[in-house]
């Protein structure tokens, strides 16, 4: 098996890409020491990608805000938010989107 040149670079180029960005921030923040106030911005991080993420998926169909009488995955995410809400447990809830999720598309 042959390897081209151009491949190879393109290759290493998208690892060079993909690694830096997730190993710089790593070592400079490992040799600084961030205050109080910082660290309690930085923990709302993760829950703000996170619910901008599933935002997106519920609420946008075709570049377009989706009508809620249609969008069978925002009225699963109902049912699966209560349970996520009540029990805090990662299992139920994903059981719980899976078999609501499920059943609408059958019935629809």
């Amino acid at each position: 098996m042959e390897i081209r040149l151009d491949i190879a670079v393109i290759i290493l180029g998208a690892a060079l890409v993909t690694f830096i960005p997730r190993v710089l921030p790593l070592m400079l923040l490992s040799r600084i020491t961030i205050s109080e106030w910082g660290m309690r911005w930085l923990s709302y991080v993760p829950i703000a990608v996170m619910a901008a993420l599933v935002a997106q998926e519920l609420l946008v169909t075709g570049g377009r805000f989706a009508v809620l009488s249609t969008n069978v995955e925002l009225i699963a995410a109902l049912p699966t938010f209560w349970v996520a809400v009540k029990t805090r447990s990662l299992l139920a809830t994903v059981l719980t989107g899976i078999v609501t999720l499920m059943l609408l598309r059958l019935l629809f």
